[in-house]
């Protein structure tokens, strides 16, 4: 008898022995049970997944004697005809080799016809993907409507590829790529079947080698038992399909967190000189720190990886020293170089990069922490602010209920009510309290108060803080009227003793008599009168006719070029989309 290869060897016969497909072998065994049968079906999944041997072991539930069944006699004739390829009742068709109309009309022909000796007659056409334009549009009508003893069964790689009618008309089942420990368990039954001894990370090489196929990975266990006989270790998958030892990752990805230039590039040179695939190294570098993010996101629950013992313990011991902000950034790195090694000229240059550049990802701060840092290195932005003498406004807010009760509510020209229940305040003092309110938000979000600086009080009434934009500014309204700014000053209300105060943002013209937003109106209670200016001085500018101070000369184009700013837009990759003064 001729040798048999492992892959058609340990064939799976039946639904229960398919590995890794349970989503599809059990919803068809149901079907069967339930006489709940299609008239065309469509497998779809990457090689050597399943695809064909579902179809045949499905014909067999179909075809079997006293069918159909799903719990049929191995020994029956015609099972054993469809698992060697000559029943004539199912036909197996190659779709790449008979992709033209003309075949398709052929089976046309023939489906009209019973079957010979079974109930149906099947046809199993691989690669169905394969089938012309022409092709798929004369096998339509036929697969829309076949006669009741005809079964379709399609198989493919690429269903992308299948018109939309024909998938219309199938009943479609997507195989999954098989999970590495379910392969390791696989190949240990084989190699016990087949007298040879292995050692676990041999096998594990050989199914991330592998990548999700169990056909290769069979194929793979043949081809080292040839070569090294009735032992296989890992050095010898390492060696002849150029891979890199787990070991080997693990100490590479450690010296990437622990920023070792030399021994990480050193190991590099290692694997370059020894031949390794370096695409496939930094996909195994890249699947390790997937691996190490989702393990400490989960808090180590090991079910969401197909990990060894070995490189679960390592997991343990490399997250507890690195962020998942700095795990991010590095896969964001390393995935961003593995989409640039295919083309790269120089592979091993640009894996260099890579390295380093997941070094110095490591310690990246995002922008929103450096603008804090910068905020709290500004004078007084670190420390906390330092009591200031109360105001009208202030000390009315701060006042027991009582005071408060006896003080009337009603407000009189050029006074405006506080929350309800609170005394009057002067509108004066309002520019005093959105100055704090400023300073306030800014300490918080420095973006938020460039935006504010515009704006101005209109007026605080039951408990109402009215916000207005000059209609010169109203394209600020869309920026800053959102829930996170509204909370944002609704608390540094609170927190200046206004109470449980509400925000609303308007368009509105601010008072010529009224001090610019923004202005350090709090830098001086609101009811002090300027100090007397000497003769001899000149006078200030003349405000403008909206009560703010005539603008400063200011040059765009100065702007622009300005070394800084350019310097700015190198490192942030932006660019200049609006210049105000």
């Amino acid at each position: 008898m001729s040798y048999q290869v492992i892959a058609r060897k340990y064939r799976p016969q039946r639904f229960s022995d398919v590995v890794g497909q349970d989503h599809v072998t059990q919803t068809l065994a149901n079907a069967v049970r339930q006489n709940r049968i299609a008239h065309a079906y469509l497998f779809c999944g990457p090689r050597g997944t399943g695809k064909t041997t579902v179809a045949r072991i499905f014909a067999k539930c179909l075809n079997c004697t006293g069918g159909p069944r799903v719990d049929f006699d191995d020994a029956d004739l015609r099972c054993q005809e469809i698992a060697e390829g000559r029943a004539l009742d199912v036909l197996e068709i190659d779709g790449a080799s008979n992709n033209g109309v003309e075949q398709v009309r052929e089976l046309r022909e023939t489906v009209k016809y019973a079957p010979a000796t079974s109930k149906f007659k099947i046809y199993i056409i691989d690669e169905v993907h394969m089938l012309s334009t022409p092709a798929f549009n004369a096998l339509l009508k036929t697969l829309e409507e076949p006669p009741a003893h005809v079964k379709f069964m399609f198989a493919t790689t690429d269903p992308e590829k299948v018109l939309p009618t024909i998938l219309s008309r199938c009943q479609r089942f997507d195989l999954r790529r098989i999970p590495a420990a379910l392969i390791v368990k696989h190949l240990t039954q084989i190699a016990r079947l087949e007298q040879v001894k292995t050692d676990e990370a041999a096998l594990f090489a050989i199914a991330r080698g592998a990548d999700g196929g169990m056909r290769d990975a069979e194929s793979a266990l043949d081809q080292l038992i040839s070569f090294c006989g009735e032992k296989i270790e890992e050095a010898d998958v390492l060696s002849m399909f150029g891979l890199t030892a787990q070991s080997q990752i693990l100490e590479l990805a450690r010296a990437v967190l622990a920023g070792e230039i030399e021994p990480a590039l050193r190991q590099l040179d290692h694997f370059a000189r020894n031949g390794k695939d370096l695409g496939r190294l930094l996909a195994d570098l890249l699947g390790h720190f997937r691996n190490l993010l989702l393990f400490q996101v989960s808090r180590g629950d090991l079910s969401l990886l197909e990990v060894s013992e070995t490189e679960a313990a390592a997991l343990a011991g490399q997250s507890s020293g690195v962020s998942t902000e700095s795990l991010t950034r590095i896969l964001e790195v390393l995935a961003n170089h593995e989409g640039r090694l295919r083309d790269a000229a120089s592979k091993r240059i640009l894996f260099e990069v890579a390295l380093l550049k997941s070094m110095e990802a490591r310690h990246a701060v995002s922008l929103d922490a450096l603008l804090a840092r910068l905020q709290q290195l500004r004078p007084g932005g670190a420390s906390s602010p330092t009591p200031e003498p109360p105001d009208a406004v202030s000390s009315a807010l701060a006042a027991p209920p009582a005071t408060r009760a006896s003080n009337p509510p009603g407000s009189a020209s050029g006074v405006d009510s506080g929350p309800a229940g609170m005394p009057a305040a002067p509108l004066a003092d309002l520019d005093n309290l959105w100055a704090k309110v400023l300073e306030a938000v800014g300490r918080v979000s420095p973006f938020a108060r460039s935006y504010l600086l515009e704006a101005h009080a209109v007026s605080f009434s039951a408990g109402l803080l009215t916000i207005g934009f000059d209609p010169e500014f109203a394209d600020h309204l869309e920026l800053v009227d959102n829930t996170k700014n509204r909370t944002l000053i609704q608390t540094k209300l609170k927190e200046l003793g206004c109470g449980e105060a509400r925000v609303k943002f308007v368009k509105s013209e601010a008072p010529a008599d009224r001090a610019a937003a923004g202005a350090p109106a709090a830098s001086a209670p609101a009811r002090s009168a300027p100090p007397a200016r000497p003769p001899a001085q000149p006078a200030p500018a003349a405000p403008s006719s909206k009560g703010r101070p005539e603008a400063v000369p200011f040059n765009k184009e100065e702007f622009k070029n300005d070394p800084l700013i350019q310097k700015a837009l190198e490192i942030f990759k932006g660019q200049i989309v609006d210049v105000r003064a």
